[in-house]
């Protein structure tokens, strides 16, 4: 098992089947993360933590402060895949990989938009 990052024809591996997706708020400049995990339905959320809250990015209830971070759990079902937009205005997107993190123009293109997060097969 596998997730795979798509953007047009091309594909590639991230050879894990959990990783973590972050990103910084284009306004509040807080860090953004989320913990996906491929499964047989889907790619689930497992986690999702930020850094502050502000413009949009209020942790909800039952959020729990450890570390600096607002950790949850989102309440979301699987989900087929997973859309990013890309823009020149904000950073660009990250993946990390048991704790090997890279920016999505490490992996892809810079003009690769939108990229499709997904289970390889």
């Amino acid at each position: 098992m596998s997730i795979c990052l798509a953007a047009g024809a091309l594909v590639i591996s991230l050879g894990a089947s959990e990783i973590t997706l972050s990103w910084r708020h284009s306004v509040q400049k807080s860090l953004w993360e989320e913990v996906w995990q491929e499964t047989p339905e889907g790619l689930v959320i497992t986690e999702a933590r930020i850094e502050g809250s502000g413009a949009g990015m209020d942790p909800p209830d039952g959020a729990k402060l450890v570390e600096g971070f607002w950790r949850w759990k989102p309440n979301l079902p699987a989900l087929p895949d997973v859309v990013m937009r890309r823009s020149s205005a904000t950073a660009d997107w990250r993946i990390c990989v048991e704790s090997r993190c890279r920016s999505l123009d490490e992996l892809l293109p810079a003009d690769a938009d939108p990229v499709v997060m997904k289970a390889c097969g």
